[in-house]
């Protein structure tokens, strides 16, 4: 199949669309805080190594700073409103997890706090901090998993489509759509 368009040229740029959106929470003893991110990604697998890319301004930036911790919570797209106030509210002027009425859940081996209504939480160490211009990135250790019962499929496997899970892109929220195939489905022999 060959198709013919024709393509213009940008300036470098953060484009890459789309990306998870997810919620970060972080504490420095009694302060602790939620905020939104989408820089961030896994960045080994073995061992098991993730990133989130902070602004030196942002109040969680201090927090994740002095505690060398953080979790990774994926909200559900029926979230996405509180999701955008995380964004742009600063935990600086008022405690959010009150304010919108999330759940401060006590992490299994982090001493911040995971949000309790998010289906996935990824509970972070920080080994190195990088600053790279506009963020810092905080490269961490995944060092425990937690995922909701109700998105575990018969065999318990972590099913998706039941976590309802949501994606930025370029300055919009998405849902995520339908499964369309598995790593391997492409070359995968038949039975």
């Amino acid at each position: 199949m060959v198709i013919n368009m024709a393509k213009i040229q940008w300036k470098g740029g953060t484009i890459l669309s789309p990306v998870p959106v997810v919620l970060v929470s972080c504490a420095d003893g009694e302060k602790k805080n939620v905020f939104t991110v989408a820089w961030t990604g896994i960045v080994c697998s073995n061992p098991p190594r993730t990133y989130v890319s902070v602004r030196p301004e942002r109040y969680s930036h201090e927090l994740i700073s002095k505690s060398g911790e953080f979790c990774i919570n994926l909200p559900t797209s029926y979230m996405a409103k509180l999701v955008d106030f995380c964004g742009v509210k600063s935990g600086r002027e008022f405690d959010k997890f009150g304010k919108l009425n999330l759940t401060a859940e006590p992490s299994k081996t982090v001493s911040c706090p995971s949000v309790a209504e998010c289906p996935i939480t990824l509970e972070c160490k920080v080994f190195e901090q990088k600053e790279l211009g506009s963020h810092t990135m905080f490269l961490a250790d995944i060092t425990a998993v937690t995922v909701n019962e109700e998105i575990l499929d018969g065999k318990g496997r972590m099913s998706i489509e039941k976590a309802n899970l949501m994606a930025y892109g370029h300055g919009t929220y998405y849902t995520l759509g339908k499964r369309i195939g598995s790593f391997g489905y492409s070359v995968k022999k038949k039975k």
